[in-house]
């Protein structure tokens, strides 16, 4: 009884997989807005009623797909990197693998960082995974003493409150000044590959490669990388 409860557990991961894969397939034709049960189970040659069975609605789907993204880009990142580096190296290494990750998955990357899904609202489930690439950046930062080339305007006292709970949140040993300026580095890191991504750098900083490092080394040194 257990071997088959096996196959069947077997069979119906593989099949679940067919299914994302397919959407994921048209995520580069129509996109996310344009996702939509029948078709995928059209192209795969099954009733809608069966590929209900598997995912119930498709924003079931579109969650599905967009953790495997997260944690696809995360899993890249933290492969990256090497303990062993200095901390300004490994952040290199981190940003460069953000990076190549979205420019060999853009349909997958647009999913996450793009523009918003009419009508989908992303559940709880998704927070953890999306969380990975931001933390992989926290730990280089910890990972010595902070030095920024300049600490800029004080801290809004709103600012402060929000970036003392994200430090509790994820028990990071960094003032809220340091965890600000991870934002802002945060935030620079996934503008830059959204900018090269969806075309924005034609005409000025096309291809990106320089620019893109440059912002790299520019922005640990504003986190205190040096």
């Amino acid at each position: 009884m257990a071997a088959i409860k096996t196959a069947r557990d077997r069979a119906r991961a593989e099949l679940t997989q067919e299914i994302k894969d397919e959407a994921r397939r048209q995520l580069g034709e129509v996109g996310a807005h344009g996702l939509s049960l029948r078709a995928v189970a059209r192209e795969l040659g099954m009733v809608s009623s069966a590929l209900y069975r598997y995912f119930p609605s498709r924003d079931h789907l579109l969650t599905a797909l967009i953790i495997d993204a997260y944690n696809a880009i995360g899993e890249a990142v933290e492969k990256a990197d090497d303990t062993g580096e200095d901390p300004r190296s490994r952040w290199q290494l981190l940003w460069q693998a953000a990076r190549n990750w979205a420019l060999a998955h853009p349909h997958e990357y647009a999913l996450i960082y793009g523009s918003p899904i009419p009508g989908y609202q992303a559940p709880q489930d998704t927070v953890g995974p999306a969380a990975r690439v931001a933390l992989a950046l926290v730990g280089v930062a910890t990972s010595g003493v902070l030095r920024p080339a300049f600490t800029g305007p004080p801290v809004p006292e709103k600012l402060q409150e929000q970036a003392r709970g994200l430090v509790e949140t994820i028990e990071a040993e960094l003032s809220p000044a340091d965890m600000s300026r991870l934002l802002i580095a945060w935030t620079q890191l996934f503008g830059a590959i959204n900018f090269e991504l969806f075309g924005q750098y034609v005409g000025s900083a096309d291809p990106a490669d320089a620019f893109f490092m440059y912002t790299c080394f520019q922005m640990a040194d504003f986190v205190g990388l040096r």
